[in-house]
């Protein structure tokens, strides 16, 4: 039989997180500065009028280097917890971190292919 008291301090947390997000939210909307004055909302750029579109796309390659780094940046949290607990894991963690490793290095090698490491 499910106890819902056992979730009463869950429940608690919960409509506790959700009214401080909630007030926030309604705080800075009643004291936030309310100036409608038509030459702030212009676009300022060295004191000149504004020349094309304000929407540039930036290249891919900074995305591409980005999501690298953080998939080699979540294996670097993968691997030091399994070298400290390297000898209670035995030979069957040995094997799992062999196989995790050869996928990252597949990526790698691919990444490295296709030029998403060249810095140009």
């Amino acid at each position: 039989m499910l106890n819902l008291a056992e979730y009463a301090g869950l429940f608690v947390f919960v409509i506790l997180g959700l009214s401080f997000v909630l007030g926030v939210f309604a705080l800075s909307y009643i004291v936030r500065e309310r100036n409608d004055d038509p030459l702030r909302l212009s676009i300022y750029e060295c004191g000149m009028e504004p020349i094309g579109t304000p929407f540039v796309s930036p290249n891919i390659r900074f995305y591409v280097f980005a999501l690298l780094f953080v998939i080699f940046d979540v294996e670097a949290v993968f691997v030091l917890p399994w070298a400290v607990t390297f000898k209670e894991l035995g030979m069957v963690g040995l094997v799992e971190m062999a196989i995790f490793l050869a996928i990252l290095s597949v990526g790698l090698l691919v990444a490295w292919r296709k030029g998403a490491l060249e810095w140009e």
